[in-house]
């Protein structure tokens, strides 16, 4: 179906954004956030003087009023319904991203820190439910280091004379480590350490046991793929691919995926914090996993998914 005319009507104002919202969330009537009551509310209509805003629902049951944004990572926003809807679609149409600053000025908000925690809000909407089934058929899994280069200066001395060591060129960098199904999902995290001890766990989290795990030729992915049907590509002597039994030994699709990343990192965001980095691998990973799907629907879905994640920027002050 192509939606791209009911969008582009949504993004005329806030009373058509609403409305859209409602039959995307609702598509079997108004839901009561509060007791849960599926088209059991009424639309309160605003009056002349009232204090009745747009949008305001009515349970029958609990009695207690309610809007579409209720519980969602809209609740509480200042920001007009049609500028969030414009900014999910921004964000999930740019396959590597779009900076705070140009959401900033597409949506000609007030200011960065607005459209910063606006685009924050919208990756924790993208959170992916834990997979239902493990990734299974061939598996590429690899690490990466997301940071600038390690600034240093003169080379230090010890007190009794000799140079000091230099910090590795990774010091300042964070690992994030990737699983990906041939031809399907991809997950990534941060992790402290890229050991066999830490990668482990990954593994058995989202990796079947009958997966055929390809790697490069790291000792420590070796270890990690210790008593797994486990194959290696050596890229230390120019070798990315080769064919085995009929099947392709590479980490292209994973490599090509942190391709994405990076070039999201360096040329859109220039900067990922380590303390918002899990955020921005949301973003990369889903993007990913919906690469196939038109824009409109790829819009859609995040929509979907906007409900019962709100983000807060500090937390709630205690009573």
């Amino acid at each position: 179906m192509d939606n791209t005319g009911l969008l582009a009507n949504c993004y005329r104002d806030e009373d058509a954004a609403r409305e859209h919202i409602e039959k995307i969330r609702w598509p079997d009537g108004p839901v009561c956030p509060h007791c849960g009551l599926v088209n059991e509310a009424y639309r309160l209509t605003p009056q002349l003087g009232s204090k009745t805003r747009k949008g305001l629902w009515k349970c029958r049951s609990c009695r207690k009023q309610f809007t579409v944004t209720v519980k969602t990572i809209f609740e509480d926003s200042h920001i007009p319904l049609h500028k969030w809807l414009l900014a999910i679609h921004l964000m999930c149409s740019s396959k590597k991203g779009i900076s705070a600053h140009q959401l900033m000025r597409n949506l000609e908000l007030k200011s960065y820190r607005t459209a910063w925690f606006m685009a924050h809000r919208i990756r924790w909407a993208l959170t992916q439910e834990p997979i239902k089934g493990m990734l299974g058929g061939i598996v590429e899994m690899d690490e990466c280091y997301i940071g600038g280069k390690l600034k240093t200066g003169p080379q230090s001395v010890k007190p009794d004379g000799k140079p000091k060591d230099r910090l590795p060129v990774i010091a300042n960098k964070a690992p994030v480590v990737a699983v990906l199904q041939r031809g399907g999902s991809v997950r990534s995290q941060v992790v402290e350490r890229v050991t066999a001890k830490n990668l482990r766990p990954i593994l058995r989290q989202v990796v079947a046991d009958d997966a055929h795990l390809m790697t490069d030729s790291s000792s420590v992915l070796g270890n990690a793929g210790k008593g797994r049907k486990h194959s290696q590509v050596n890229h230390s002597i120019g070798e990315y691919a080769r064919i085995e039994a009929g099947t392709c030994i590479t980490t292209n699709s994973v490599e090509s995926y942190f391709a994405i990343l990076k070039r999201g990192n360096y040329g859109v965001y220039h900067h990922w914090g380590r303390k918002y980095l899990a955020q921005y691998l949301r973003e990369f990973d889903w993007r990913y996993n919906v690469r196939e799907l038109p824009d409109m629907e790829r819009t859609l879905i995040a929509l979907k998914m906007t409900a019962g994640k709100r983000l807060m920027l500090k937390p709630p002050a205690k009573a």
